[in-house]
């Protein structure tokens, strides 16, 4: 039988949505026949992007709890128990034989109704630090697919499977693509490409940083591919007037930005982590200060323990940067060790090692 029926949850960040589109485009692959049902939060990004990639998605009137008092906190409950009820509804009326989250706050409630109702369940897990929502449903579900080792202290150790962290498709196959992307970016083949990503909506901390350092960059024979983000566009956009300076509010075509990059600045969310393991670059992180229990920083040092990436703290940008940079562009050496110690820690078959623990929860129902 291959008519299954399979729900996916999660959403908030790109990091929640990204993954499940992944996981769902895999499923569909091997099960043509199976139908798909996403459920995400009413007003976060997966209502735009979940249909983008061809799936139906159900909202949920749902959202974390702040850290302090709020009026959104004292909605919190109400809200818990109306998503409980419309999760009840939505399982009862979809029927599915499997239910996947990957996180992110609509996820709590659709995989409560469904392991209390005995679905086969299973998690996947972005982080090295697990979120809130995976932490307390890690009890029930069925199985965890993680992509970091040692998660054994927040779940239970015999539903761990060790995956990674499911990735585009179009990145596993960037070496060949390096002259082909820098024409593409009309880039100069002899100076040093520094790609700059400050995740889906942009960071200003790293957008004032390359503000700051524009004269510097040029010093060191850099020239620059800047992502901005949306947010930020309007703000940045001028320095396109630039020699060797490209902004975008977001690169559509990710694969190219990578081939054509020397060099790498970036967050360090779950999965720009793990796509960056596969692009085999040198890195500097500047992991984001401000994401819940400090995650970013943890996924970056990560990488930083094996000698495969740098990292400079947002408070120390001011004293390192110009220092890490230049000793990194200035030592072909010590690019080529950072880059391919990083690519020895990825986990290439995420996607169909995660898809393998769906079908075989769907097989033993």
């Amino acid at each position: 039988m291959s008519h299954y029926k399979i729900i996916l949850s999660g959403g908030g960040t790109g990091g929640h949505i990204y993954p499940a589109i992944a996981i769902a485009n895999e499923l569909k692959a091997r099960f043509p026949d199976a139908e798909f049902l996403f459920v995400g939060a009413k007003d976060r990004m997966e209502m735009e992007k979940v249909p983008e990639a061809g799936y139906e998605i159900e909202g949920l009137w749902i959202s974390g709890i702040q850290r302090r008092l709020t009026i959104k906190n004292l909605m919190f409950p109400v809200k818990l128990i109306l998503s409980l009820l419309r999760s009840r509804n939505i399982v009862k009326t979809f029927n599915p034989d499997v239910v996947i989250g990957t996180g992110g706050y609509a996820s709590g409630p659709l995989l409560q109704i469904a392991t209390s109702k005995r679905i086969p369940t299973l998690i996947q897990e972005q982080n090295s630090f697990p979120g809130i929502t995976n932490k307390l449903l890690a009890k029930k579900v069925d199985k965890i697919c993680v992509a970091y080792e040692s998660l054994e202290r927040f779940f239970p150790k015999e539903k761990i499977v060790i995956t990674g962290n499911p990735i585009r498709k179009d990145l596993l196959e960037i070496e060949n693509k390096t002259i082909k992307a820098k024409d593409f970016f009309k880039l100069n083949h002899g100076k040093h490409t520094l790609l700059v990503l400050g995740g889906s909506l942009g960071s200003r901390r790293i957008n004032e940083l390359i503000e700051d350092e524009l004269e510097f960059l040029q010093t060191q024979n850099v020239q620059v591919i800047w992502q901005c983000g949306k947010l930020y566009y309007q703000e940045y956009k001028g320095y396109n007037k630039l020699d060797d300076i490209q902004v975008f509010p977001f690169l559509d075509t990710m694969d190219f930005a990578y081939a054509a990059s020397d060099i790498i600045i970036s967050r360090a969310g779950a999965i720009s982590v793990s796509e960056l393991c596969i692009v085999g670059k040198p890195v500097i992180f500047i992991p984001s200060p401000n994401v819940a229990e400090d995650h970013q920083t943890k996924n970056a040092m990560s990488i930083v323990e094996k000698n495969a990436a740098l990292l400079i703290k947002e408070n120390d940008l001011e004293i390192d940067f110009e220092n890490k940079l230049s000793q990194l562009v200035n030592s072909i050496d010590k690019q080529k060790e950072l880059g391919a110690n990083i690519k020895n820690l990825a986990l290439v078959n995420a996607t169909s090692d995660i898809a393998d623990e769906v079908e075989k929860l769907l097989k033993s129902k």
